[in-house]
């Protein structure tokens, strides 16, 4: 039985160009660093009237886990778990390491007011409430325009 490679339409010599450029296209992706994945949690921003609210998808950690810094106009949420796992048997011991970490920065809007930055975490997710500055809160009024 022959082997077949599959290639795309109009896709000439895979073999030769995939392999060529093989070393240089791992090392481009990122999602793959020296074998490990690397993820980041999804983020939602919401904004209403009086505030932004940043809301990120971390189950399975604990509010220690967690450091919020504001540096002039930057908020950077990040995070570092290590786990550790150790079995006692009568002949042998068995240890388990796990470390996980991730950050995201924002640019904070010159609206917000950082000294009253707020974060809880509450079922797997973080969210973190950022106030608007008076002067923000009533640029957003809702107005009606009527047509002439």
């Amino acid at each position: 039985m022959s082997t077949k490679a599959l290639t795309k339409p109009g896709e000439f010599f895979p073999s030769l160009f995939n392999d060529f450029f093989k070393p240089w296209n791992e090392m481009a992706d990122i999602n793959s660093l020296w074998g490990k994945t690397m993820t980041v949690p999804a983020v939602n921003v919401m904004e209403d009237k009086d505030a932004f609210t940043i809301k990120v998808a971390a189950p399975g950690l604990k509010k220690t886990d967690f450091n919020i810094d504001v540096d002039g106009n930057m908020l950077t949420v990040s995070c570092e778990k290590e786990e550790k796992k150790e079995e006692k048997d009568n002949r042998l011991t068995r240890y388990e390491y796990n470390f996980s970490s991730f950050s995201r920065s924002f640019t904070l809007p010159e609206m917000v007011i950082a000294d009253k930055i707020e974060a809880v975490y509450d079922n797997g997710e973080l969210k973190v409430m950022l106030p608007k500055k008076e002067e923000a809160k009533k640029a957003l009024l809702s107005k009606h325009v009527p047509v002439k």
